[in-house]
């Protein structure tokens, strides 16, 4: 947890740590962080390609990267839910699925804007 008495350069580097344990248990508890990881990776280069403007490149790019923070958002949601207990629970079951649709979303919003990008 944080040390909420750190200030500056000191709370910045905590940040930086944290955000690497969070990057690091995503990559190893979620499958679908893994794979729209890998998508990133084969994406970027071509987004580089066939961008033809630095705002098409920043565009075609920055979709993906909206996907890669929900999904980690999405993922937060579910490690919560699942702290509090594994038992079905009506509320539980819609925060899940209600962040599966924030994913969803994403990638739908990710592949308009290559369509959009790459056909006009």
């Amino acid at each position: 947890m944080a040390n909420q008495n750190e200030k500056g350069l000191k709370r910045i580097l905590n940040a930086c740590v944290f955000s690497y344990y969070g990057y690091k248990a995503t990559w190893e508890h979620e499958e679908a962080f893994r794979q729209e990881v890998l998508l990133f990776l084969v994406t970027t280069p071509i987004a580089l390609w066939l961008g033809e403007t630095v705002i098409e490149k920043l565009l075609l790019i920055g979709s993906m990267v909206l996907v890669l923070l929900v999904e980690l958002l999405n993922s937060a949601i579910e490690a919560v839910v699942d702290r509090v207990g594994l038992e079905r629970h009506e509320l539980s079951g819609r925060a899940k699925d209600i962040g599966s649709a924030a994913v969803n979303l994403s990638l739908i919003w990710t592949a308009v804007t290559w369509i959009s990008i790459l056909i006009y």
